[in-house]
């Protein structure tokens, strides 16, 4: 894999984890941890079906219930919660993701606690990812749509869990007592962040993107207004990429945690 690109500059035209050519040093296996269902599809869906393209296993794990909203008044909201999961494995499969995992923590409250830093190092450690891709700790202020409060906690007890917890055997000794051994992740993907460094040409799967995004009907009001936006977002992170018109970017800060 090569190195990033400084934020800013252009990425290198067929950088081979970043343009989703083969690369014997793609991970295995990748854990994307989110707040919300749908986080992860405005965020890094195009990465993902990148990834499953090549052969790598995805996992998804989604904090929250994602009762806190919708996008109307006729949406049920005591069978929300059942629906949300519903679009998000629909979602996870136009991308290539089979497993799909929920907390079930209450959406719109999240915080990062001792209990939801055990619940993320059991994953971690059920999972054992070479790579979690996650959402920013970091407030965004160009971005602060993307800062939402359950996003910067879930952010936050991620990193606290893929280090120090997940590897640290005496951290929740009650996953160790139920088998499952200390896990060390190598690097975190960041979503969102002020400090993006690496640029992911998602060109070639965007219509899988834009698929999975209409798998949340829940919460789209307009999807023809939900499109537009998504494909003006992500051609305008290609552009910063340097890639050229017609081309579509997401973009993520990478976090060495050896």
């Amino acid at each position: 894999m090569t190195s990033p690109a400084e934020p800013g500059t252009p990425a290198e035209p067929g950088t081979p984890a970043d343009r989703g050519d083969p690369d014997t040093r793609l991970p295995d296996r990748v854990l994307v941890i989110t707040a919300h269902p749908d986080d992860v599809d405005f965020g890094a869906a195009g990465t993902v079906a990148s990834w499953t393209a090549l052969g790598v296993e995805v996992v998804y794990c989604v904090v929250t219930d994602g009762a806190a909203g919708a996008s109307g008044p006729e949406v049920d909201m005591a069978e929300l919660p059942k629906r949300r999961q519903a679009e998000q494995r629909k979602a996870a499969a136009e991308v290539g993701v089979s497993d799909v995992r929920f907390l079930g923590y209450p959406d719109g409250r999240l915080e990062v606690t001792y209990e939801l830093r055990r619940d993320l190092s059991r994953v971690i450690r059920e999972v054992r990812p070479d790579r979690v891709l996650a959402q920013s700790p970091e407030r965004n202020w160009e971005r602060i749509r993307a800062s939402h409060p359950d996003h910067l906690a879930a952010g936050e007890a991620t990193l606290q869990a893929v280090y120090p917890d997940a590897r640290n055997p005496y951290a929740h000794p009650e996953l160790l007592a139920a088998g499952l051994k200390a896990h060390e992740v190598g690097e975190v993907w960041l979503m969102a962040s002020p400090r993006a460094d690496r640029f992911v040409d998602i060109t070639n799967v965007m219509e899988r993107k834009i698929a999975a995004l209409r798998c949340h009907e829940s919460q789209i009001g307009d999807p023809a207004e939900l499109e537009g936006f998504v494909r003006r977002w992500t051609a305008a992170t290609a552009e910063l990429s340097g890639l050229g018109p017609g081309s579509y970017a997401e973009v993520f800060q990478v976090v060495d945690t050896r």
